[in-house]
């Protein structure tokens, strides 16, 4: 029961503080880790299959590495032999592996411009969430660009690292950040990481396979709750979930594109060269600013969801 009620702690920690910005934040260190790494590993001059075997061996540099800090601060945490200290260190540790709060922060701001109409600071600000070219989207593209990102990270920075802490704890939940973080710096189809991120990104997709079908059906769950179109959600899970190019990514965008009535999906341009990702749902209602809050709601709700059948089984 100690790991849930971490889990519960950890959620309501972030809730009501927030992640810290800042370059001692351990996603940060992470991230430093990883591009200390890098340059130990990586050679320009490298073969392909050199440069896969290469990124290979950080990435599990990297992931022992990480684990062993989480296996030392749950060591060191335990060796103060109180209840209560041991509940605090673990579950402020696992706050800064989780994001609700600036994920729902980012949307909500997001929001605000656009209902304000100051469409050319909401495009800058959607432009430090998501990786695509924001210069010229309109104000159905920003929502989209938007709801997107919460429902995607909804699994990355959420119910994956809970999922993980509930299996291994928290040297687990950390390996899991670690993984998730290589992926977004290493992860790219590029010249530059095309070869070298390939374990990085296989590895990512293989660690979000189980949680992000998890993610699906918690917002399923939240759509009824919230009494959004629950039956549409499910269906659209079932029709579009495979189209995404990521194997994991199109069931929490499928699952919420159908919950909101909203189609997702369609072109996105990357340093100026344009990409069709396929559609996730039905256009049934116009992305409006409002699909925004909506996402939020669906994410907190399948969070706490998640928490009380962590509590439960």
């Amino acid at each position: 029961m100690s790991p849930m009620i971490s889990a519960v702690t950890a959620f309501l920690i972030d809730t009501l503080i927030g992640d810290p910005r800042s370059k001692f934040h351990p996603v940060v260190l992470i991230g430093n880790l990883i591009s200390f790494a890098e340059k130990i590993f990586r050679r320009e001059n490298d073969g392909d299959t050199t440069k896969i075997f290469k990124g290979g061996i950080l990435v599990a540099f990297v992931l022992l590495v990480t684990y062993c800090i989480g296996f030392g601060i749950v060591y060191l945490a335990a060796l103060t032999k109180s209840f209560t200290v041991k509940i605090f260190v673990e579950a402020l540790a696992l706050s800064f592996m989780i994001s609700p709060k600036s994920l729902a922060e980012a949307g909500r701001e997001i929001y605000n411009l656009l209902v304000a109409e100051n469409i050319f600071a909401a495009r800058r600000q959607v432009g430090y969430i998501v990786g695509r070219d924001t210069d010229y989207l309109n104000e159905g593209e920003i929502v989209r660009a938007t709801v997107e990102t919460v429902a995607e990270n909804t699994t990355d920075g959420i119910i994956s690292p809970l999922f993980y802490f509930a299996v291994g704890g928290l040297p687990l939940a950390v390996a899991y950040r670690a993984v998730n973080t290589m992926d977004s710096m290493l992860g790219y189809k590029n010249e530059k990481y095309f070869y070298f991120g390939k374990v990085a990104a296989r590895f990512d997709d293989v660690a979000n396979f189980i949680p992000a079908r998890i993610t699906a059906i918690l917002f399923v769950v939240a759509a009824f709750v919230l009494k959004f179109d629950y039956k549409n959600c499910l269906a659209m899970i079932k029709r579009d979930a495979d189209k995404h190019p990521s194997p994991n990514g199109g069931y929490a965008e499928a699952a919420v594109a159908g919950a909101l009535r909203i189609r997702l999906g369609g072109i996105n341009s990357y340093f100026g060269v344009p990409h069709f990702r396929a559609y996730m749902g039905d256009p049934i209602e116009i992305l409006n600013p409002g699909h925004i809050l909506s996402a939020v709601k669906m994410m907190y709700t399948a969070t706490i969801i998640f928490l009380i059948a962590l509590i439960i089984f």
